[in-house]
């Protein structure tokens, strides 16, 4: 059985990111100071979340949350192929992508345990947004589109919130 995943747009508590995520390139490989994130009990209350809602492991899985001029990126990928985890990450990912076409972000939601700041406005203003799952060599994507302005800050705000929460790499835009 196949378990659903949560992203970040959950997506995603504020820690040091590399000069190189910092300067918005979107490295794949790179993650924050387990040792460091580990000591943080809201931050491995919010994994241990985000793994039960995702199905894989979130110390072992790389997010990024890029925000774009005309949207967004949510990507999560492993760092090393294992076929069993790439196929839950991609089935949760299609799953985001299906549920936030529909204005339904309970899954961000639950893995932070609190409403993520944009996705009301995100599940209000649904029918101006556009979100398409992509797989990925280790994982996958949802590139999310809009050409509303409100949407567009909400957009920023739901991915902002993402990489702080989850110490994530990502284009802040």
């Amino acid at each position: 059985m196949v378990r659903p995943l949560l992203l970040a747009f959950v997506l995603l508590p504020a820690g040091p990111l590399s000069a190189r995520a910092q300067s918005g390139s979107h490295p794949h490989h790179q993650h924050h100071d387990s040792t460091q994130a580990r000591g943080d009990s809201a931050y491995a209350a919010m994994q241990a979340r985000g793994k039960q809602v995702m199905g894989v492991d979130q110390y072992s899985s790389v997010h990024v949350f890029d925000a774009l001029p005309d949207g967004g990126r949510i990507e999560l990928q492993r760092p090393e192929a294992d076929s069993a985890d790439v196929e839950v990450i991609r089935e949760h990912l299609r799953d985001i992508s299906r549920r936030f076409a529909v204005g339904d972000f309970s899954l961000p939601g639950m893995v932070h345990d609190e409403e993520v700041p944009g996705a009301r406005t995100l599940a209000e203003r649904r029918d101006h947004v556009h979100y398409q799952f992509r797989p990925l060599p280790k994982g996958g994507e949802v590139r999310i589109t809009s050409h509303d302005e409100q949407a567009l800050a909400a957009l920023r705000e739901f991915m902002a919130f993402q990489r702080r929460e989850h110490h994530a790499a990502g284009r802040p835009r």
